[in-house]
């Protein structure tokens, strides 16, 4: 199965979500690989905590593979290779956690023919050896979602893909979220154009909320309580305007003060010794990770 995520905006927790359900995923008996495709940002090392500029002093990233520098991309097993203590053994029944960074000081790139072969190739190939693949995309109509498109759009067999788009419940992320999948050279429109069947590639398409506060948080006043639920009432509204609403939501994970200090994985560690992360926090991404890969889930619409 392939997982592709994106975001219109930069700032939604993209990275640090799919890194932690990649996590859980792997934790539940599932083997899995992450591919930093944010060419523009390829930091998906750092939420792993693994040291990614040493490592690829020894060979190429995804940027070298995809510019053909390279035969195969860097691999990096992140149970043994993370400088998180608590990340070091891999959980008794947990499967294999593997990120293909890019490379360090990498940037974006137009895609060609020959990229899109060899990205095409490349997914073709871990979409055999892993259960799920996890490809972290670029922010916004971005080479990197064109290349994965254009990519999927010409494998055979066709693959079991998901798509998931990142948002923040605010009035600015609705409105780009629904714009990245429905506007004007969104998906959509682009996936269409390089072969893709409209409602086909709809269907495999859901949203993500990410650090989303609770209307009935604690410490509001009266006043404030009221405005919050009148505005989420609106903002739902919004989103089922913007073809971005409960039809198309997949999940949420809910605000996190470890996550707005620090993008990490929040591991067993953090919850039971330190406790520095909510529980419901780590339960939201193992329950994305879970609906991910249930297909009763995607064919309910």
């Amino acid at each position: 199965m392939l997982v592709f995520a994106t975001s219109d905006k930069g700032g939604t927790g993209r990275s640090v979500t799919t890194s932690n359900v990649a996590y859980q995923s792997a934790l539940a008996g599932n083997d899995v690989c992450y591919l930093d495709f944010d060419f523009g940002s390829p930091t998906a090392g750092a939420v792993f905590d693994v040291d990614t500029g040493k490592l690829l002093v020894e060979g190429g990233g995804l940027h070298s593979y995809l510019l053909g520098t390279v035969a195969d991309p860097h691999r990096c097993d992140v149970f043994a290779d993370s400088e998180r203590l608590s990340m070091r053994e891999r959980p008794l029944g947990a499967g294999r956690l593997t990120l293909l960074p890019g490379d360090s000081g990498g940037g974006e790139f137009p895609s060609s023919p020959e990229m899109i072969r060899r990205c095409r190739e490349l997914l073709g190939r871990l979409n055999e050896e892993f259960d799920v693949v996890f490809v972290d995309l670029s922010a916004g109509r971005s080479y990197a979602l064109h290349m994965a498109l254009a990519a999927v759009a010409d494998m055979r067999p066709p693959p079991t893909v998901r798509w998931l788009v990142y948002h923040r419940w605010t009035q600015q992320h609705i409105q780009a979220a629904g714009g990245l999948v429905h506007g004007e050279h969104g998906i959509l429109e682009t996936g269409v154009e390089l072969g893709h069947d409209r409602e086909r590639l709809l269907g495999q398409l859901r949203f993500v909320r990410t650090a989303m506060l609770s209307p009935a948080a604690q410490g509001l006043t009266a006043e404030q309580a009221a405005w919050v639920k009148d505005w989420n009432g609106d903002l739902q509204n919004l989103a089922r305007e913007r073809g971005a609403g409960a039809l198309y939501l997949l999940g949420s994970v809910p605000l996190d003060p470890v996550l707005q200090w620090r993008e990490q994985l929040i591991t067993n560690h953090d919850l039971t010794v330190s406790r520095i992360a909510n529980r419901a926090t780590a339960d939201a991404f193992a329950e994305l990770a879970e609906l991910i890969v249930d297909d009763d889930v995607w064919d309910q619409r």
